[in-house]
């Protein structure tokens, strides 16, 4: 006889049939019969004890329902449960359990009892997953039918923007505006966030922005914490190589070109590519082509000089001092052109041709550590204003120890005569009053001169947009700007600079990739 499948034949009674027979049969082996028809023994014997005892009828199937169920949910609970269900018919078993609850229902069934009260009762058809695949398929094919969206969106004043978006909108925005369509029909968070393809910390910011700011918050770009062209490390890299000259990191050119400055960034630990840069030196103002914008010092010991400069200023004792020194002018005094708020249709206009009420040029220092500035007037830019300054700010700081003196390299700056006069001041100076030493900054290298950045904000304040009636009145703005620039920082003591005082676009202290100079002001 050939084998049979488990109880093979047309029915598994009719299989069951002809294993009974088989087997009360003379001289047959019941447990060949069982493996004949691949059923195990105990199946076999309990399949011919039921033929024994009730005939053909016992080899029918049985119910498999327990003979009694105590545990079962009276008929009063189903009936509940199925009420709340048609009330809502989105609602599971959880919400359901909850709404029980809160009206004080007698009972109140597990939310997975309540889940099989549904499914025994045809209330759950398709399990949520499914609804909601269901339901954005037909969302997705919606051409604005009022009756097919949730109603908690129908009267939603961003109602049009939601469908435009799921329409016409990329990605992105296609998601945002399905993911806040489900959310308003009450489909489970589980079933949307696995068909759209979502995690849950994405679904519940979209929902919280809908529902904070609406459509506009919702589709609004985000902008990304970890853009590289926005943070300060490199910034300052990017500066701080335009300060030099090419020639410093062995390139055989006299300017920078993108794919230069790309490749040093990387070898010197700041990997930055051509685009990142373009944007840096954009938002700074700058412009490759036009002569205003020159980054670079020619000087070929610009790395010495920086160097010489940092080491003193990171070992600045409290008694010694360092100035940075330059000289703001000639300008002349008579009404001068700027930026101002002004009303619709009024124009301000300055005369090209004016004539002039005088001229001022004006000498000043800024000390570093204390942010307190030195100034007087001129008549020229030469070495005795020079001499004049050391004069005035050891009369100031005479009780400092040591004093360094920076400033560009201007011809009055390097001359014999100052060089001489500083060497006698030290020999007669000795142990009785402060030492003087200089530490030039690198030839052409304004934008590392700290006191332009006060000059650039006192011309922004004070300057631009005036008509001084005489020298003496300007004169008495430019001591009052200072005045209340001293006063500020003697009261708030810092080393940085502060907005309120015109602007200045650095802070006040010296740093590599400081661009003190204002383009604007030759």
């Amino acid at each position: 006889m050939e084998a049979h499948m488990p109880w093979t034949a047309n029915s598994i009674f009719e299989a069951r049939r002809n294993f009974a027979l088989l087997a009360l049969s003379p001289k047959s082996n019941i447990r060949r019969l069982c493996k004949q028809f691949n059923i195990s023994p105990n199946t076999g014997y309990q399949t011919l004890e039921r033929y024994r005892a009730e005939g053909e009828n016992g080899l029918r199937d049985r119910s498999r329902a327990p003979h009694r169920t105590p545990l079962r949910s009276s008929k009063d609970t189903e009936l509940a449960v199925l009420s709340v269900r048609a009330d809502h018919p989105r609602w599971g078993g959880r919400k359901i359990a909850s709404h029980l609850k809160f009206f004080g229902a007698a009972v109140v069934p597990a939310p997975s009892t309540i889940t099989a009260i549904l499914t025994r009762n045809g209330r759950l058809k398709t399990s949520p997953k499914q609804s909601a695949h269901i339901w954005l398929l037909a969302m997705l094919h919606n051409d604005g039918n009022p009756e097919e969206l949730p109603r908690s969106i129908i009267g939603h004043p961003d109602r049009q923007i939601l469908l435009q978006r799921l329409k016409r909108g990329h990605l992105g925005d296609r998601r945002r505006s399905i993911a806040i369509l489900a959310s308003r029909n009450g489909l489970q968070t589980g079933a949307i966030c696995s068909a759209l393809n979502l995690s849950r910390q994405t679904y519940r910011r979209y929902v919280r922005l809908f529902d904070e700011g609406g459509a506009a918050a919702l589709f609004a770009p985000r902008i990304s914490p970890l853009r590289k062209f926005d943070r300060e490390a490199v910034k300052k890299a990017v500066f701080s190589l335009l300060h030099q000259p090419p020639s410093n990191f062995g390139i055989n050119r006299t300017t920078w070109k993108m794919a230069d400055l790309s490749r040093i960034m990387k070898e010197t630990g700041q990997p930055a590519g051509d685009d990142v840069i373009r944007k840096i030196l954009k938002e700074a103002g700058y412009r490759w082509r036009k002569a205003r914008v020159a980054l670079t010092s020619n000087d070929s010991e610009f790395s010495e000089k920086l160097c010489h400069i940092q080491s003193i200023l990171s070992g600045l004792r409290a008694d010694e001092a360092f100035f940075s020194i330059d000289e703001f002018g000639p300008f002349a005094v008579k009404a001068q052109p700027g930026r101002a708020l002004v009303a619709p249709n009024e124009k301000t206009l300055v005369a090209q041709w004016q004539r002039s009420k005088g001229c001022l040029i004006l000498t000043a220092a800024i000390e570093l550590s204390s942010n307190q500035i030195t100034h007087f007037y001129s008549t020229k830019k030469n070495t005795d204003e020079m001499i004049r300054m050391m004069q005035v700010l050891l009369a100031r700081y005479g009780n400092r120890r040591k004093f360094y003196l920076s400033w560009d390299a201007a011809s009055w700056h390097v001359s014999k005569k100052l060089f001489e006069c500083i060497d006698e001041h030290n020999f007669f100076a000795g142990c009785k009053g402060p030492t003087v030493e200089t530490a030039p900054l690198p030839a052409r290298a304004q934008f590392l001169n700290v006191i332009e950045s006060v000059f650039s904000g006192m011309s922004r304040a004070i300057i631009q947009n005036s008509d001084y009636q005489s020298v003496d009145d300007a004169k008495a703005a430019i001591d009052r700007y200072f005045s209340e620039r001293n006063a500020h920082f003697r009261d708030h003591p810092r080393r940085a600079g502060v907005k309120v005082w015109g602007k200045e676009p650095t802070p006040s202290r010296f740093s590599e990739f400081n661009n003190c100079k204002d383009p604007r002001f030759r």
